[in-house]
Formats: structure tokens, C-alpha cells, sequence
């Protein structure tokens, strides 16, 4: 089946995971941040192992692992009862983000829309990283030269993902509003483009 899904879309400090959590207190729909999942995994195991090495440098995961790892998720989710598909929409956060991962999942996924949560300050998304770091223990946002790198892997692999999704379906958000405008405006996006009948 293909999941009813909106995409947050952003570059890494623009508050998808924020967004995502406040979003998925709401009863239609379910948040899953692949972060989340991989920093859950055991890091003894040989996939916590790899996810380990690719947080340390900045760089992403290879595209057909990522998926996997979503897929078994999700699934995971659905049969403990914490995802009804029938009844809520799938918001992701952090996939997919390349071409390759797009297009391995366009089958499993129905893409009403993608809120596409844009900061153009770079400056304010490394201090960003940096409070997310000292708050959330995140070792991958320690490292000025690895922030910088993973925002220069995301202009380079992630947001040519905009061109993949038609332009009807993305709705830009001003990320460096308070947290609170941002959910406002995402909802007012949602409430006013739904995008199928039968959401």
C-alpha cells in the first residue's frame, strides 16, 4: 500500500524535527523522523556501526539502507499499534533525502505535500545545531566543519528533491519564525491545500 504522507522538507537546524514532534502530538497524524531511528539502533549492532561512521563524518547514509531500515520501522510501528494507516497521515522527517531514496519509495508513498521549512541564514542554522547539541547530547552537531559539511551535502543531494515533487504539492514555511508560527503556518498550509478528497 501507499501511505498517505506529507514531507517535511528542510535543510539540518531548520526545525523538522521541532515541527514534527508538535505536529504528531495531533491524533491524524503519525511523525517518523529517520534520525530518531537510526540514533535508536544498538550501537554494537553492524547497521548501529555503519549509522555510526556516516554521523561522525556528516555524510548520509546510502540511499537503499536508509530505506530498509524506514520500511522496517514503520512496519514495526503499524504492528505495535502506534500507526494506523487507514486513520492518520505519515509525516516524514529526514526521508527521503536524495533523488535515489525518492524514487525507491515514490511506490510506497502518496505525497499530498511537502512543507518545505526554508532558512536562508546559514549563520542562524549552525547556532541552531550548536544549542541542539549542548540540549539533546547530539555528537553530530558538535563539529562546526561536519555542520557546515552536512549543509553543503544537503544544497548538493536533498534539495534538488523540490524539482521531484510537483510545485502544487510544496508549500514554503519561513523556519526562522518562533516555533510557534511556524506549526501555525504549516497547519494553515495543510488545512487550506488538502490535497486529496479523501484525506
Amino acid at each position: 500500500m501507499a501511505y498517505r504522507t506529507v514531507l517535511l522538507f528542510g535543510a539540518p537546524g531548520s526545525g523538522k524535527g521541532t515541527q514534527g514532534k508538535i505536529l504528531g502530538q495531533l491524533p491524524r497524524y503519525f511523525h517518523f523522523a529517520c534520525g530518531d531511528a537510526f540514533r535508536a539502533l544498538d550501537p554494537q549492532s553492524e547497521i548501529g556501526k555503519v549509522f555510526a561512521g556516516y554521523s561522525k563524518s556528516g555524510a548520509l547514509v546510502p540511499g537503499k539502507l536508509t530505506v530498509e531500515l524506514w520500511r522496517q520501522s514503520i512496519e514495526s510501528a503499524v504492528t505495535a499499534g502506534r500507526y494506523n494507516p487507514d486513520n492518520q497521515i505519515l509525516l516524514l522527517d529526514g526521508i527521503p533525502r536524495t533523488l535515489e531514496q525518492a524514487t525507491i519509495m515514490a511506490s510506497l508513498l502518496d505525497v499530498g505535500s511537502v512543507i518545505y521549512l526554508f532558512c536562508n541564514d546559514v549563520e542562524r542554522i549552525v547556532e541552531r545545531l550548536k544549542k541542539r547539541a549542548s540540549v539533546e547530547q547530539r555528537a553530530d552537531d558538535t563539529n562546526i566543519e561536519i555542520i557546515r559539511y552536512r549543509i553543503d551535502v544537503y544544497e548538493e543531494q536533498t534539495s534538488p528533491l523540490l524539482d521531484f515533487y510537483t510545485s502544487n504539492r510544496i508549500y514554503r514555511v519561513n523556519a526562522t519564525q518562533a516555533p510557534e508560527r511556524v506549526t501555525q503556518d504549516i497547519l494553515r498550509a495543510l488545512e487550506s491545500h488538502r490535497p486529496r478528497s479523501q484525506w
